[in-house]
């Protein structure tokens, strides 16, 4: 199930630095400028994938943590976000079905 108002990452990250890690500090051994981390931390920017693996290294995260918490992030945006209802393309379908009959 979905989560409908997760955190941005950034805010989870200061959590995990604490209260003695610093931002200069974190960007440094990061090897990421204080300015990308800063907007990150402060909801302003996202997490990348390169990104998201220097944090797993530096916080001894799973593999894509970071990127999975941006990602719940995002969709959980855009769900909120107005937008016009697509409907399924149901010319598809019918090909699909039938290109899988004919391969079996």
């Amino acid at each position: 199930m979905p989560m409908f108002n997760p955190s941005h990452p950034g805010e989870i990250l200061r959590q995990y630095m604490g209260d003695d890690l610093t931002v200069s500090a974190l960007a440094a051994h990061l090897g990421v400028t204080r300015a990308n981390l800063s907007m990150i931390l402060n909801g302003r920017s996202g997490i990348s994938a390169p990104m998201s693996l220097k944090l797993d290294d530096a916080f001894a995260t799973s593999e894509g943590f970071w990127l999975r918490l941006q990602t719940n992030y995002d969709l959980a945006q855009a769900r909120r976000a107005k937008k016009k209802k697509i409907r399924p393309i149901a010319t598809i379908r019918p090909q699909v079905k039938s290109r899988v009959k004919s391969a079996a």
